[in-house]
């Protein structure tokens, strides 16, 4: 859809990336990182300086210990860090549960390593977890859950129950967890980040993904993280030494000192907000339905008042007649389910979003 919207020159509001730049202190960090000399290799697990405030970071906020040694790695990304997660200890036979619509990477890291992807739907408008649905899916080969929280592509969040719900469901039982948190710093109207690290039950047997260019618009960095208990990082690090060895020397330093400044990722939820709420009220007018988006920096408007074609003709037909860019939500199912549901990334300039509903309330 980004080739398309490129080819259209249509507004792009279709993958996930903002149209501003990144902030000025975190430019200048990497020029003096580079200025400085750090060019080479970095530790294959990552700058140590680096890890260490991310544990402080997360024991602040979640109230959990991670050793920044053993338990903590620097990723080219979170699509990396993902993949060799599940590359780590997916064996041939093994099964993932993934919750549909899902982030794209999942199913196919998974059939990569030999396992069999079980999938559980979501339905809208509320693309709740059934966990007795995931109970009966679960069996003796059960070897992974996937969970994403705030969830691409719906915006929606998990809460206290759901956590405690899945603490249940794997107690006992040698299941692990992926725990896809990329937008831990991007929840609305209060809410409070549900990480696995803030269950001791959970965070014992869960990988934890997070990313820098999620929280500091730089999303074409790919710079990411893992935290997980030593045992399973141990088997992580065997796959990340010969897939990607060490990640960006400079823009890791650079990171490391953005991240003093503790406002930066404190402050993203309100940031984003501003921006959810500004086009929500501009399209509040038009003949989309939504409900707004809970978290990550994505609203999914539904037209099924507008038109029945299928969303992959109709988001098509959008960017190449009224050139405004979306992604068809049935893409992020295995099956197509079609809900009449587009998503669009709000990760926009004020003025950018002001057109796009400029045109979205004219058709």
């Amino acid at each position: 859809m980004s080739a398309l919207a490129k080819s259209e020159n249509a507004l792009n509001l279709s993958q996930g990336f903002p149209d501003f730049g990144c902030p000025p202190e975190l430019a200048e960090a990497v020029s003096k990182a580079i200025g400085s000399g750090q060019n080479q290799y970095a530790p294959m697990a990552g700058l140590i300086g680096l890890r260490e405030k991310i544990s402080a970071k997360i024991f602040a906020l979640y109230g959990a210990e991670y050793n920044a040694e053993t338990e903590v790695t620097i990723t080219a990304g979170a699509t990396q860090a993902i993949f060799t997660a599940i590359t780590s200890v997916v064996r041939y036979g093994d099964e993932v549960i993934i919750f549909e619509p899902a982030y794209d990477c999942y199913g196919p890291a998974v059939e990569l390593a030999g396992g069999v992807c079980k999938y559980v739907p979501l339905h809208p408008p509320g693309y709740t977890i059934d966990w007795d649905a995931v109970k009966k899916i679960c069996s003796k080969d059960t070897k992974l859950i996937i969970i994403n929280s705030p969830h691409n592509p719906t915006g929606t969040t998990l809460g206290e129950e759901d956590m405690k719900k899945l603490e249940k469901l794997v107690s006992g039982t040698d299941i692990m967890i992926l725990s896809d948190e990329v937008y831990e710093h991007i929840l609305f109207d209060g809410k409070q980040h549900e990480s696995v690290s803030r269950y001791p039950q959970l965070a014992e047997r869960s990988f934890v993904i997070s990313s820098f260019g999620k929280t500091n618009h730089v999303t074409g960095w790919k710079l990411g993280y893992v935290i997980a208990p030593e045992d399973l990082m141990a088997e992580f690090r065997k796959v990340h030494q010969y897939n990607v060895f060490c990640v960006n020397h400079p823009m890791q330093a650079a990171v490391s000192e953005f991240m003093d400044n503790k406002d930066h990722y404190l402050g993203l939820s309100s940031f984003y907000e501003q921006k959810r709420n500004l086009f929500l009220d501009l399209v509040n007018d038009s003949r989309f339905m939504f409900e707004p988006s809970a978290g990550t920096y994505f609203q999914n408007l539904n037209y099924s008042h507008i038109s029945d074609e299928a969303d992959t003709d109709f988001a098509v037909r959008l960017t190449k007649e009224h050139k405004i860019a979306s992604i068809p939500l049935s893409v992020f199912y295995r099956d197509g389910f079609d809900h009449k549901v587009l998503r669009f990334c709000f990760a926009k300039e004020n003025d950018t979003l002001k057109k796009a509903a400029d045109i979205l309330c004219r058709i």
